[in-house]
């Protein structure tokens, strides 16, 4: 059996030679399977997995088109597809980032804080640092928000010094919010109508009892902190699962992997030398000044699109970022 064999080349890693078996496991147990593929790094070895393992065919590849993507990932999409022999079917957004970004506003910092700001801001806020009772009699609408803005989820009893739920865990960003309002619209729903909801309505009008997606524990952040394991079962008998194959690797894991299995990276990476992907230009991205110089030297025209898509955003997250060193500095 396939199986027996690739734990016999993972040799001593045991989160390859685990991971091999709780995949194999869980591809037995469903039948109706789709993989969403991105074309990043994380994708590719989980993509590698599951193919080696899936011998009956089960599984379908998906794509999400953004609106905004690398042509380079489009090329490794194709890549991929002749590697495999498989066909990636690409899904088009429900609307798309340029769209989402002029309808409901431009992502900042991250999508939890982007989340929160624009509840805020649909509610009339008025950044003001007043008690938490105070705020909630005068914006009833937004209690998760302001339990955020009021730094409410950090756990006293414990002794936590802060939550990653708390706007306390962005250093001096409650202090810039009141120095400096937004004067643009400030959304997560970019990522939402592009991602989030299209794979929802695609398990849905699929019938998908299973969903394989590329999140590792490792990269911390309030996604993978949402997540005990790597395995989710649905609360419905008739609903759909969700399977995380590399929720237990470390960087040191994909390498050894990559080294042992010979997986190939987009141009991204292995040209370019970005450390991640993901949607072009976005402004969660932490070496967002770096990629932005990539992207004008190898895809101008989609540099061109994502300076004037997230323009705002790109400038207040600047102006945080000077604001953040002047603090630091006892300015």
């Amino acid at each position: 059996m396939i199986v027996h064999e690739l734990m016999e080349q993972a040799g001593s890693n045991f989160a390859i030679f685990d991971g091999f078996a709780k995949a194999f496991s869980v591809l037995y147990k469903h039948h109706n399977i789709a993989c969403s593929v991105s074309g990043g790094k994380d994708s590719d070895i989980m993509m590698d997995i599951i193919t080696k393992l899936d011998e009956e065919k089960k599984v379908r590849y998906i794509w999400f088109n953004t609106g905004l993507e690398y042509q380079a990932t489009k090329d490794h999409l194709d890549f991929l597809e002749k590697k495999y022999g498989v066909e990636i079917e690409r899904v088009k957004p429900i609307k798309s980032i340029p769209a989402s970004c002029k309808e409901y506003g431009q992502p900042f910092l991250s999508k939890y804080v982007s989340g929160c700001i624009y509840s805020l801001q649909r509610n009339g806020f008025k950044w003001e640092d007043k008690p938490f009772e105070e705020l909630l009699t005068e914006y009833p609408k937004c209690s998760s928000a302001l339990k955020w803005w009021c730094n409410k989820y950090r756990n006293v009893e414990r002794n936590f010094a802060y939550s990653i739920y708390d706007i306390s865990y962005n250093k001096y960003l409650k202090e810039f919010l009141i120095e400096n309002p937004p004067w643009f619209k400030i959304s997560k729903n970019c990522c939402n109508y592009a991602k989030k909801k299209v794979s929802a309505k695609f398990i849905k009008d699929n019938d998908i009892d299973l969903m394989i997606v590329g999140i590792r524990k490792a990269e911390g952040g309030i996604r993978s902190a949402q997540y005990k394991t790597c395995f989710s079962p649905s609360s419905d008998p008739n609903g759909c699962d969700f399977y995380r194959p590399l929720f237990w690797y470390t960087a040191d894991d994909e390498r050894e992997y990559e080294e042992i299995f010979g997986v190939t990276h987009s141009d991204c990476y292995v040209v370019w030398g970005m450390e991640r992907t993901g949607c072009v230009g976005c402004p969660f991205n932490k070496n967002l000044l770096k990629d932005l110089e990539i992207i004008k030297t190898y895809e101008p025209k989609i540099y061109i699109a994502a300076t004037t898509i997230f323009k705002d955003s790109y400038k207040y997250t600047q102006m945080y970022r000077d604001f953040v060193a002047r603090k630091k500095e006892g300015g």
